[in-house]
């Protein structure tokens, strides 16, 4: 599972669910985001194989974006994933026995919906993220 948190607005960008996940398997998750998002200007991540390696760190160039990586057994650098990811395992892994992947992910779609968009932040004055609008109920 890779998890992307946008540490200025706490927004989770994508959970994505995967049986194993390589270096390709993190580019096809973060492309997309980047279309929709924006290039950001660096990337935060652990040491994992998935990150270091040589195709992953020359698309990483190819873009403009830096990488930042944490020190290995120093989870307090990556702070903001590593709460959400306790916050998802603790409200929603723990509680859910998953049958296949696409379950996992319509789940986990869902309670990332409600996330963003409902629950409130203790760091964001109790808002969420991304709060809905009016216009977000239109049809």
């Amino acid at each position: 599972m890779l998890t992307v948190i946008d540490e200025y607005t706490r927004e989770a960008l994508c959970v994505a669910v995967a049986p194993r996940m390589g270096s390709v398997g993190v580019l096809e998750a973060l492309y997309p985001l980047f279309l929709k998002h924006g290039q950001p200007e660096f990337i935060r991540s652990d040491n994992g194989p998935e990150f270091t390696s040589e195709g992953f760190q020359a698309w990483l160039k190819k873009v403009g974006v830096k990488p930042i990586r944490i020190y290995p057994g120093s989870p307090w650098e990556n702070r903001y994933n590593e709460r959400f990811n306790g916050t998802l395992r603790r409200e929603l892994l723990n509680a859910e026995w998953f049958i296949s992947i696409e379950q996992a992910r319509t789940v986990i779609a869902k309670w990332l919906k409600q996330y963003n968009h409902i629950r409130p932040h203790q760091a964001l004055n109790m808002r969420p993220p991304v709060p809905e609008t009016m216009s977000d109920f239109c049809i």
